[in-house]
Order: structure tokens, then sequence, then C-alpha cells
């Protein structure tokens, strides 16, 4: 099945100069539907947190993912299209999280210095909270995914071999003129489909296991690894930003940035295996 990408409105509706785009929208029902299943999963034994505490945690998580978002999108990408005495001269590029550019990777970074900074401030077992944080993360994911096909962006490469779904993406001849209306791989709903709806249910099925529960530190060591194998696998079907490419061995930013967080999760279920059952 072949079709070109329907040229949907980024933004939802409009009242005069305010408009609800699609893309914020996502991180707010992801926000919102993450909070609320969060409150339920502290409470499984053994009790990570309070309700209310998940209620206070909610500010923290926004700051974390928006700021680390974005500041991991600087220093990630932008700094390759952009010198670093541009930035500094313009500091407010640096956090103009209005103007699109986030990295997934950063706002990983941006929610661990959250969580950490947060347990220390409650005396909170920071890798039982963290557990049930990781357990509702690919809601965002999944969300942020599907809000990049509304938007048009992060398209697939052009396809080379069968699959079940191709797109072709006309506004990719802005920097691919010769392949503007070839089919491409729809790489965010497939990154929807791995990162978003693959993970989650792997970490639902996951968190029911008590003896998982009880060793705080391992579902958020899975939730890396599994993410970084989504993401790797991903990679291999959406096209790399054109001011990047191909890195050596043709590998992507993406699939590279995913490597040490693939390393921490190895490390981190090892560290929680080892450390023994926690008492309810």
């Amino acid at each position: 099945m072949v079709f070109t990408w329907p040229n949907f409105s980024p933004v939802l509706f409009s009242i005069g100069s305010f408009g609800i785009h699609y893309y914020a929208l996502a991180y707010i029902l992801g926000l919102l539907l993450g909070w609320w299943l969060a409150r339920h999963l502290v409470k499984l034994s053994p009790v990570a947190a309070t309700a209310q505490q998940v209620d206070d945690f909610l500010t923290w998580a926004v700051l974390g993912i928006l700021l680390g978002g974005r500041i991991g999108y600087v220093l990630f990408y932008q700094l390759h299209q952009e010198s670093l005495g541009y930035l500094l001269a313009h500091p407010i590029q640096i956090i103009a999280v209005w103007q699109g550019g986030m990295s997934s990777h950063g706002g990983f970074i941006g929610m661990a210095i959250a969580i950490i900074w947060f347990s220390l401030k409650h005396r909170l077992n920071m890798f039982a909270f963290a557990d049930r944080v990781a357990t509702v993360v690919p809601i965002g994911l999944f969300l942020g995914r599907c809000a990049n096909f509304i938007n048009g962006e992060l398209w697939g490469r052009v396809a080379t071999h069968w699959f079940p779904l191709l797109v072709i993406y006309p506004q990719s001849g802005a920097v691919d003129p010769l392949n503007a209306f070839k089919p491409r791989y729809p790489s965010e709903l497939i990154e929807a489909l791995l990162e978003g709806a693959v993970l989650f249910a792997i970490m639902i099925l996951a968190i029911r296991s008590n003896n998982l529960r009880q060793r705080p530190g391992m579902l958020t060591g899975l939730f890396l690894i599994c993410y970084s194998i989504a993401r790797i696998i991903s990679e291999c079907f959406r096209e790399p930003d054109y001011f990047l490419g191909f890195l050596p061995f043709g590998t992507t930013m993406g699939q590279i940035l995913s490597l040490p967080v693939l390393l921490a999760g190895l490390v981190m279920m090892v560290w929680a295996y080892r450390q023994g059952p926690r008492a309810a």
C-alpha cells in the first residue's frame, strides 16, 4: 500500500493568533496519561511513593523532559548546524522549545536528573521510583511519534525492499529533490509502534512481576535496553538528518546515542539483580 502524505495541518485548532499544535498536545496528553497511570503503579508492592508525591513530581517531569530534550537537541544535533559562538551570542535559542527540535535521549537525561533530585528531596528509593516512571514513558513516546507523522517530519528512507505500508512525502524534495516523489518507509509510525506500543506492552507485563518490582532498578534497566534496541532498529528505516547524514559504518546519530543507553540498561539490570529483593 502506497499513499501520499495527506498534508496534515500541524495545528489542531486556533483562536486568533493562539493555536493548539498536535506536537504540544502529544506532550500534554502523554504527561497526563503517564501521571494517571504512575499514581496507580507506585502503590504496587513494594510501595515506591504516594499518589500525592506523583502529583508533585509532574512539574519536575515537565521541566526535565522539556529542558533535557531541548538542550540535548542543541548538543547532539544543532551544534552541527550552528556554531557554538552563535548559540552563546543567542542563548535564547538553546531553550527555544517553541521552534521545535527535541531529543529523546536528552529528554531521558533530563528525566533522570529530575528523578534523582526529587527522590533525594523526598527520601524515596530513586530506583524503585524510576521503575514506575519508566513504565509509563512509552505512552509519551508513542504520542510524540504520531505527532511527528502528522507534522510530516522525520520521514523514512526511500524504500528499497517490500514493506506493507509506504508513504510519499512531497516535502522531502526540499532537501532531496531527486527522490521527492519516491515511496518511503513510514519511519514515524514504525517508531511509534516499536518505541511506543511494543515497549509499553513489555513494561506493563514486566511490572506485573512481583520479583522484578522487588529489585529496584531492574525495570528501568529493562526499559533502557528495550528502548535502545527499538530505536536502533527503527533508525534503519529513518532518513538521517540532512545536516548530519550517515556517520561511520553507515550508522546514524540516533543509533550512536542509543549505544550508551543500552550499556547503562545492562549495567543497571546486573546491579539490580545482585542487590537482591527488597522487602515490601
